[in-house]
């Protein structure tokens, strides 16, 4: 039996241990968690996970032990468990911008450390993670942890030096997306559309244009062609889009994202 502790269980803690749960590995998996909100925890003992006093008793009992907090939380958190952190233990980190580094210089020099940018789809099963680890953990180790963010969506595994820019990419980008869905629904709105129909359809072309991007086996430009008729509206809007610098506000975007990783990273 493996004990999997969870230091945090608001949201998104708590649809982890859900995916665990819902997963081939609960049979052979405990699962422990520790939270300061009461509410929390009551819905974790409600779906049958042991709540624990402290963070400090989830890192005593528990192998693998997942940082669910807030990043203003770390510190005050590593305080408490630093001395509970062995070189056995495997912290897994959800934590943007927070390097292995970092955890090993609080708790152990040679402390075992997997970084994990998840993202809020992962509440409905459909998470889009990404994963890297560092050398001191071991394959078997790391697949455990691989397995079990499969069991809330996909993952791809990264390089470690790249979990910043991937932010952008995956764990920043619903809220991005959100945005540019927004924009498209006061358009409709604006022209009398009901907001409930334009919701409905926009939503819709969004998952089945990702669903093209996935199964299709066409490249990004094949698909674009396969939307646009010479001269007729698709091209109208592209031509628009391009003139007033969506690639630019794009890259802006992620420029920035990426920069204030780095920044919480110091």
């Amino acid at each position: 039996m493996t004990n999997i502790g969870f230091i945090g269980a608001g949201n998104m803690g708590f649809a982890i241990m859900q995916g665990i749960m819902g997963s081939s590995k609960s049979q052979d998996t405990a699962l422990f968690t520790f939270d300061k909100s009461d509410a929390a925890l009551e819905r974790a003992k409600a779906a049958g996970i042991t709540a624990l006093a402290s963070a400090a008793e989830v890192v005593q009992k528990c192998r693998f032990v997942f940082f669910a907090i807030k990043p203003q939380q770390l510190d005050e958190v590593l305080d408490e468990v630093a001395a509970q952190v062995t070189e056995d233990t495997v912290i897994v980190s959800i934590l943007a911008g927070v390097t292995d580094e970092y955890y090993a210089k609080r708790t152990v020099k040679n402390a075992k450390i997997v970084l994990v940018m998840p993202n809020t789809p992962l509440l409905l099963g459909e998470g889009a993670t990404a994963l890297s680890k560092n050398e001191n953990v071991t394959d078997e180790e790391f697949s455990l942890v691989c397995e079990i963010f499969g069991s809330t969506g996909i993952y791809s595994v990264v390089p470690k030096d790249k979990m910043k820019e991937i932010i952008a990419i995956n764990g920043s980008s619903p809220a991005f997306i959100y945005l540019y869905a927004q924009y498209f629904i006061e358009y409709a709105e604006s022209v009398g559309i009901d907001r409930e129909a334009a919701v409905r359809l926009f939503a819709k072309s969004l998952t089945g244009s990702a669903k093209m991007i996935t199964d299709s086996g066409k490249t990004l430009e094949e698909l674009i062609t396969m939307v646009s008729s010479k001269g007729g509206t698709t091209i109208a809007g592209l031509e628009q889009l391009r003139a007033n610098g969506l690639k630019k506000a794009v890259d802006d975007c992620c420029k920035a994202c990426t920069k204030r990783a780095y920044e919480l990273s110091k």
